[in-house]
């Protein structure tokens, strides 16, 4: 098992064939109780994580909003999006199955966005980004990622998943920043800094 923290650089994914990336939040009723309190966490807020596939320096295909399965064979596979994060768990979880990434994909970016106008982190509360190694059918846990409170950033560069020849290795980046909201351009440029 290997447990990950940002000060580690990067790590090898030797005997992990499969991991997860997850992203939990619990809506937040912001500043106000009551009714309109009651009615902001039914609402919730929607977070979305997004996995984009590098080929060398360029973007070339992502996991996240609309597209689950990218390439077409399961090996970058999106659950789909949780709009509210009232579910129980992880929100929204992004596989990957390392012997199944074709060999031109170099890396992986995991980024967390409050995406869609009109959500930001700042609405959410209980911020969460897990790792997991999900090799021969268990899960265990190697990363927990908490991200600052402070700010009014909208995006969260989680972890990048890359190749070193032929081996997986694993960085978190834990990398805030603020993209324009509804701008996939803005984005994939926030993902490659």
């Amino acid at each position: 098992m290997i447990t990950l923290k940002k000060e580690d650089g990067a790590a090898d994914l030797a005997g992990i064939t499969k991991m997860s990336v997850g992203v939990s939040w619990d809506p937040s009723a912001g500043a106000s109780g009551g009714l309109l309190g009651i009615a902001r966490r039914k609402k919730g807020v929607d977070l979305d994580l997004v996995a984009i596939l590098m080929q060398g320096s360029e973007p070339v295909r992502f996991a996240g909003l609309d597209s689950l399965d990218p390439l077409g064979n399961s090996s970058v596979l999106h659950t789909g999006d949780e709009q509210t994060g009232a579910a129980s768990g992880d929100d929204e979880t992004v596989h990957v199955t390392f012997a199944d990434v074709p060999g031109g994909i170099d890396a992986i970016i995991f980024v967390a966005a409050a995406f869609k106008k009109g959500s930001s982190f700042d609405k959410a509360n209980n911020i969460s980004f897990k790792i997991y190694d999900a090799s021969g059918g268990g899960v265990q846990q190697v990363a927990d990622i908490w991200p600052s409170m402070l700010g009014a950033d909208n995006a969260n560069a989680i972890a990048r998943a890359f190749r070193n020849g032929p081996a997986w290795q694993l960085e978190v980046l834990d990398r805030k920043g603020k993209i324009k909201q509804g701008d996939m351009q803005a984005l994939l440029r926030f993902a490659m800094q």
